[in-house]
């Protein structure tokens, strides 16, 4: 069982571990019944496939057919999915199917207004790994939906030397020491750095990637040039859609925005059990 189905089932087990009393108590048979998910607002779609994956851990003989893709711009009483089964199976999935989908469409329109806000084609919006716990696969997927771009998945597949391991470490030059002692050298060294002295330790140990963390826009662009290329650059902390421009203007190479995923706002949606 992968993790979006283990996310899926400890999902369904809150909702309905003792089932479903009031459906239950209301249709004692079996009973074949069409139900449409309507979107109630504008918004960038992600998170179908998790959608179906909760219809189906619910009961695999539910036929669903998806009218858009992740990605898709949705526009308001487009209807997304038809869903046809037992009105007992389609009743329990109905709530949990339809969390995933307002969240992840959350990120991913979130995810979009950044990207078209974004003017300069060189410069690559990723996401952090400020995700809710347990869901950073599926919320990192919606994110590219938005045309997003994602950073490290998590602790153990990239190197971040952040302001505890420098203060802990007692350097950047001690840290990366350390690191380069014990790892691939397949593997590139990202180091967040505060100010221009900062930078500078990091271009003396060589540095892969410099991340200019909370500095203000003129600090941003002298460290630009001080980096002067040798090596990839990336902004991160204030990055709003008010900052996105500004900062992309200093001439950094990826700005990483955390609001991507903590600040997204679930879309609006709603199932209905279709007319005859």
């Amino acid at each position: 069982m992968n993790m979006t189905e283990q996310i899926i089932r400890l999902a369904l087990f809150e909702d309905a571990c003792l089932g479903d009393v009031t459906t239950e108590s209301i249709f004692l048979h079996p009973q074949e019944t069409t139900g449409i998910i309507v979107a109630k607002e504008d918004f960038i779609l992600a998170g179908v496939d998790v959608a179906k994956k909760v219809f189906h851990a619910v009961d695999p003989s539910m036929a669903c057919k998806i009218h858009f893709n992740d990605s898709d711009t949705i526009k308001k009483d487009d209807i997304i999915f038809t869903i046809t089964g037992d009105i007992r199976s389609l009743l329990t999935s109905e709530r949990v199917a339809l969390n995933f989908l307002q969240r992840l469409s959350g990120i991913a329109t979130l995810t979009r207004k950044f990207v078209t806000a974004l003017d300069n084609p060189k410069v690559r919006l990723v996401d952090t790994r400020k995700t809710t716990p347990g869901w950073r696969k599926i919320e990192k997927d919606a994110v590219r939906a938005g045309g997003g771009y994602n950073h490290r998945f998590a602790l153990y597949d990239g190197i971040l030397i952040k302001d505890n391991h420098i203060a802990a470490a007692g350097s950047i030059a001690a840290a990366v020491f350390h690191v380069r002692a014990r790892v691939s050298h397949l593997m590139k060294i990202e180091v967040e750095v505060s100010d221009l002295d900062q930078v500078q330790q990091a271009l003396e140990v060589r540095a892969d990637v410099i991340m200019l963390d909370n500095m203000d826009i003129d600090t941003m662009a002298k460290a630009v040039k001080l980096i002067s290329k040798r090596a990839v650059v990336e902004a991160s902390g204030n990055v709003s859609l008010h900052t996105l421009n500004a900062i992309a203007g200093t001439g950094v190479d990826v700005i990483s925005c955390g609001a991507l995923t903590h600040q997204a706002v679930s879309v609006d949606l709603s199932m209905r059990i279709a007319e005859d």
